[in-house]
């Protein structure tokens, strides 16, 4: 403690602060990389104008009460004040549309990755580009507004993310990292910048528009991780510690997205290497080797915070449906006089799926309580459905709601795994979903043919992994990459327990996925019959 305290006192701690949707956090490390201290608020986003926004000024206060917290709580357990940092770092949700004039005044409200208001923008631009570009990127939000003719287009002087922004307000700099800019504009993996040839397919697209703005103008400069992004002016000391004890001047690392701090977090940044994140929703990245053959709806293809390709897959439904399941049985067991733990209800239910035969024998499940692009389903009906002669039995019934949390992953994962034939030696779980021993991770070992490892020593997720960032640009060796700095660093000392796939699991997994593509018509007829 006494080393820490003099660590902090002398300005050497990193800090990262991450953005999430619902919560700002603000995690403090030392020079082993440990978490040492940290801080957070909470925040929700609010329908307005049909939009999902947060305030300017939502940010602003959060990101004032986060840093408060987090400089409390290091006031409280180490008796010392923050005036000054080894290095700085900001990262939050990837996506969205923040639009501002040349005097810097945002044009309209925070469009955020969740608005589900772009469509056509998106498809067209997927066409034009031969390359899959979903809604929630910036760059969709951008034509969208073009072709509603919204008035504040002409007057744009520059977009950015949600992180760029932020980042802007603290060193006056318009840059983004790699990872985060991939979701803006898709990147030319082979120069790492924008790719030129899609930008003058787009400014030929809106030339009959005459803006006084062509596209690379407007977008953020790139960095990649390990670059010099700016130091923190007096304005942005004042903007995060409204005390005035924190001292300007203090190097800030590239700003990036939450997948890219994810990846860090995850050591999941070279090639052949992923991360798969299973709680509410699901989503898995794979850092790829080269380019997809074809075009996909399903993947979206991002980079890593320093600037390889990966492949990500995203679902919005995973454990929703095993939570109600579970509060029904809690509710049938206190119906009939038996109070449970609600951790030993999961910890025996996901334990007695072990039991189940490999393909949950004739059951069949949708834990869709959205709907599910992948699936091709736009509202989301959960239901479950048997043959007359299936083993309905509780292993049988646990096992497919396991499976069904992650098969619209899979659909995915099969297109980069069977058919693009991605290589992967490694994918690293995370989420409640393997919070019980095996389980998740010999199920998801079986949904998508590789190695599934869980670490039993982990940090603090995304601002965590900011923080990492953070200290790769302050601390690394000449010409030392970022895989090698998180290999031998950072994770060097980490344990982790690997489980391999099992043929007979991948076999009984591939029989239940082909059911559940085939009876996705159930789930439309259900959406058709049960209107909200």
């Amino acid at each position: 403690m006494s080393n820490v305290k003099e660590l902090i006192a002398n300005g050497g701690a990193v800090l990262g602060i991450e953005f999430g949707s619902t919560n700002i956090k603000a995690v403090l490390i030392d020079d082993q990389h440990n978490p040492v201290a940290s801080g957070s608020h909470g925040w929700e986003n609010r329908l307005e104008n049909g939009f999902w926004t947060y305030s300017l000024e939502d940010i602003t206060t959060g990101l004032r009460s986060c840093y408060k917290d987090l400089k409390e709580n290091v006031k409280k357990e180490y008796g010392v004040t923050i005036t000054n940092l080894k290095a700085l770092g900001f990262s939050a949700m990837m996506h969205g549309y923040m639009a501002f004039d040349k005097e810097g005044n945002l044009l309209v409200p925070f469009r955020t990755w969740r608005n589900g208001t772009t469509g056509p923008a998106a498809r067209a631009l997927t066409e034009l580009f031969n390359y899959n570009i979903p809604e929630r990127w910036s760059i969709s939000h951008l034509y969208q507004a073009i072709l509603n003719g919204e008035e504040h287009v002409p007057s744009i002087d520059y977009i950015t993310t949600l992180a760029g922004y932020i980042h802007r307000c603290m060193t006056g700099k318009k840059v983004l990292g790699i990872g985060d800019a991939s979701g803006m504009f898709p990147i030319d993996i082979s120069t790492k910048e924008y790719d030129l040839n899609m930008i003058g397919r787009f400014d030929e697209l809106v030339a009959d528009k005459k803006y006084p703005w062509k596209l690379t103008d407007i977008l953020p400069e790139i960095l990649f991780a390990g670059d010099d992004a700016g130091i923190l002016t007096e304005e942005g000391a004042k903007l995060l510690d409204e005390e005035g004890d924190l001292k300007a001047g203090i190097p800030l690392c590239p700003p990036e997205g939450d997948a890219g701090t994810g990846m860090t977090a995850t050591n999941s940044v070279s090639v052949r290497t992923g991360n798969v994140s299973a709680g509410t929703s699901i989503f898995a990245m794979v850092v790829l080797e080269k380019d997809l053959n074809k075009v996909h709806p399903e993947i979206d293809l991002v980079t890593t915070p320093d600037g390889s390709l990966v492949g990500m897959v995203h679902a919005n439904n995973c454990t929703s449906d095993i939570n109600a399941w579970v509060k029904l049985f809690m509710e049938f067991a206190a119906v009939n006089g038996c109070e449970i733990d609600k951790n030993k209800v999961y910890v025996n239910l996901f334990n007695k799926a072990l039991e189940g035969e490999t393909d949950c024998g004739g059951i069949l499940s949708y834990g869709f309580l959205s709907g599910e692009n992948i699936m091709g389903v736009s509202e989301g009906r959960p239901f479950i459905a048997r043959t007359p002669d299936s083993r309905f039995n509780i292993a049988n019934f646990m096992r497919s709601h396991i499976y069904t949390a992650m098969s619209t992953l899979k659909v995915g994962m099969d297109i980069l795994v069977k058919e693009e034939k991605v290589a992967i030696d490694k994918m690293l779980g995370h989420g409640g979903l393997f919070k019980t021993p095996v389980v998740g991770q010999k199920f998801m070992a079986a949904a998508i043919g590789a190695p599934v490892s869980l670490m039993t020593t982990a940090g603090e997720g995304g601002p965590w992994g900011m923080a990492v960032l953070a200290a790769y640009m302050a601390g690394r060796s000449e010409g030392e990459t970022l895989g090698e700095y998180l290999d031998n660093k950072v994770f060097a000392g980490a344990e982790c327990t690997t489980l391999a796939p099992e043929k007979e699991d991948m076999e009984g997994f591939d029989r239940y996925i082909e059911i559940f593509k085939n009876g996705i018509g159930i789930e439309k007829a259900a959406i058709g019959a049960m209107p909200l």
